[in-house]
């Protein structure tokens, strides 16, 4: 099992909100009316994970050691959600969600092939780490600047977890599971080639609340991760050449050969797709 090393790991560098959050530090002339909205859709965003871990525990019901993880990793990101509501409690009361649009983004998502959606998380980390440490860099009040740094910090320790489980199943599934998070990485790695950001946050997961059958579309801006990527944060091509250049290099340490490219990775993928449908001949070699 991982799960007891993992808590272990995850307990050991625990940040504390009220000791580890320089609260004390507040600047208010380096704190917008914009930037505190953005953060207002930031703790909706992390509040998501309560959908999320419906979701993984449903779909991952005959794997305990994984289900139980999400115990840590729930109360983590859920933790996520609250600082960033603790800092709008604090200096923008009036910019703190509601517990209705707290609640909106919590619906059922489809069920999906449990290998898929944990490659898919995996490079949501990924993809998180780096927004969250470019929002560290773009904010000027030292506070917000702190906390977007403490999530980075977060976020690259939970991909690290799922990598571990990654792992796990390509030793129980073989080729199955190369092949699930070939497809995966190929497309969460292709971000420029897509009109949107490719998050889980910002994926269809309900047909029949379709369109609205993505988190960021029942935010209260659905609008707003665009403009926070592109206007506020700047997270322009050379922030998204390192996620997938830091996919890339995962994929290459997982598979134990070298992807420099998502056309590599693309290439692996179809290896592994043509290995698992062609058939195996029950028929005996000639001696």
């Amino acid at each position: 099992m991982l799960y007891p090393e993992l808590f272990k790991q995850l307990e050991a560098v625990r940040w504390n909100m009220d000791t580890d959050i320089p609260w004390d530090k507040f600047d208010a002339s380096q704190l917008t009316d914009d930037q505190a909205r953005t953060i207002k859709m930031n703790a909706i965003t992390e509040w998501a994970a309560l959908p999320a871990t419906e979701m993984f525990l449903r779909d991952n019901r005959d794997d305990s050691d994984f289900s139980a993880f999400m115990s840590v990793w729930f109360f983590e990101e859920q933790k996520h959600s609250l600082v960033l509501m603790e800092y709008l409690r604090r200096f923008r009361p009036d910019m703190v969600p509601t517990e209705a649009e707290l609640h909106e983004v919590r619906f059922d998502f489809d069920p999906a092939p449990a290998l898929e959606t944990l490659m898919l998380h995996f490079c949501g980390e990924i993809r998180l780490n780096h927004w969250y440490r470019r929002a560290a860099e773009w904010h000027s009040e030292p506070v917000i600047k702190a906390i977007y740094e403490t999530l980075a910090r977060d976020e690259a320790r939970h991909g690290g977890a799922y990598l571990r489980y990654m792992k796990r199943a390509m030793q129980k599934f073989g080729d199955e599971a190369k092949a699930a998070f070939a497809k995966v990485g190929v497309l969460m790695a292709s971000a420029r080639r897509t009109a949107q950001a490719l998050h889980p946050t910002n994926l269809h997961v309900n047909a029949k609340l379709f369109p609205r059958d993505t988190i960021q579309s029942r935010v209260p801006d659905p609008e707003w991760l665009e403009q926070w990527l592109d206007k506020q944060i700047q997270f322009d091509a050379v922030w998204e050449t390192k996620v997938v250049e830091r996919i890339l290099h995962n994929m290459s340490l997982l598979m134990e050969r070298s992807f420099a490219s998502v056309q590599e990775l693309n290439r692996f993928r179809k290896e592994m797709a043509a290995r698992i449908a062609k058939p195996v001949d029950p028929t005996p070699a000639a001696s």
